[in-house]
């Protein structure tokens, strides 16, 4: 590393990180490119450095999603928490790369989805960067059994968007100890069955296409994303926050507690939310009324 590097690193990365929290970022986390080929998990066209060759550091800022709005999935108000903050991790991100341009530093951004419709999606079940993979270099946090990453704050309950940066800059380091417990309520809550937990690996084996399945059910209803997989994982400091830990025997008994009483009163306050505002299914016939 030059001098100049070193003085960048040293005086721009404070600078970055205080920007980043003025516009409204819970996290953010550093990845020096060379991470995606020393870990060689992820292939070659999806790495920074082979979207944008000058590529040097990427820039991890994540968002949280208030753990009460997700609980009422799927609901509208979740899905314009959903559309909130999409909006405003792409702000943030065009935001900070015109503030280190001005500086003379290149940058590039890559917004927070990479996709324009779930039929788009369903063809071809990737987009062209990878938000998660890029949060785990960064140090933001690891994947769980759902394939979501899980943060110390927030568990999955975070948006995600990255900025690649010519500058060399100091990486955070990534946390080794795996933050997902396997308590597999991810998989027993899921409505399509799209995780199937296994043995010999932390990962489940998972269903994108029943999962992408689901989300365009939900917005034909006007109630996307699903996120039950981030309502019910356990981990993150959230839980602590708005008193809701222990409630795993809550979530898991959800389907069984509304299909004998919909106005169960242990559910009523995100039954509520999910009665008005978008469509829901009729009980009898199974279609949108």
């Amino acid at each position: 590393m030059d001098a100049k590097s070193q003085l960048d690193n040293h005086a721009v990365k404070p600078s970055i990180v205080a920007f980043c929290r003025e516009q409204g970022a819970d996290l953010v986390g550093f990845a020096p490119v060379k991470r995606w080929e020393e870990a060689g998990e992820v292939p070659r066209e999806f790495w920074p450095q082979s979207l944008w060759a000058p590529a040097q550091t990427v820039i991890v800022i994540g968002m949280q999603m208030p753990l009460p709005i997700v609980e009422t999935t799927p609901s509208i108000l979740h899905e314009e928490l959903y559309n909130t903050c999409n909006r405003e991790l792409d702000s943030l991100a065009f935001n900070l790369v015109r503030f280190l341009n001005r500086q003379g530093y290149a940058s590039y951004y890559f917004t927070r989805d990479g996709y324009g419709s779930l039929k788009i999606l369903k063809k071809r079940m990737y987009a062209a960067f990878g938000h998660v993979a890029a949060a785990r270099y960064a140090g933001l946090g690891n994947i769980g059994l759902s394939h979501n990453l899980l943060t110390p704050e927030f568990g999955p309950r975070v948006r995600l968007i990255s900025v690649f940066t010519s500058l060399i800059l100091e990486p955070d380091p990534m946390i080794a100890k795996a933050l997902c417990i396997q308590c597999g309520a991810c998989a027993k809550c899921c409505p399509k069955n799209a995780l199937i937990p296994r043995e010999d690996q932390l990962l489940a084996d998972y269903d994108k296409l029943a999962c992408a399945d689901m989300a365009a059910e939900l917005t034909r209803r006007r109630c996307y994303p699903c996120g039950i997989c981030t309502k019910v994982c356990p981990i993150g400091k959230d839980r602590s926050l708005y008193r809701q830990k222990g409630y795993a025997q809550k979530y898991l008994q959800e389907e069984q507690a509304l299909a004998a009483n919909p106005d169960d009163p242990d559910y009523q306050s995100w039954t509520h939310v999910r009665k008005y505002g978008s469509w829901q299914k009729d009980e009898k016939e199974g279609e949108k009324r």
